[in-house]
């Protein structure tokens, strides 16, 4: 009979040694603007929690959440752009 764990460390150890590919690097730089929004809302979020919000923290949050909104529709509108782009071609 073998050992589960002997087979369970060949596994495990292999999948650490990977590093990211080329396309994926590139996926994560396109979408760094949406990630930097969500974390500007975040932070703009986490101000609010020990406090009672006012009105520039209404602000701050609601301009933070626009600025996720519009980062992701830009997202979207260049992943679309470059599928019909792509299969165009």
């Amino acid at each position: 009979m073998k050992t589960i764990v002997a087979l369970q460390a060949a596994v495990t150890a292999a999948s650490l040694d990977i590093e990211p590919s080329a396309a994926e690097l590139d996926a994560i730089e396109l979408e760094m603007p949406l990630i930097r929004a969500e974390v500007e809302l975040l932070d703009a979020q986490i101000m609010t929690l020990d406090r009672p919000a006012n009105e520039l923290d209404e602000r701050r949050v609601r301009r933070a959440g626009n600025r996720v909104l519009a980062a992701r529709r830009d997202l979207a509108n260049r992943v679309s752009g470059t599928a019909m782009s792509g299969g165009a071609a």
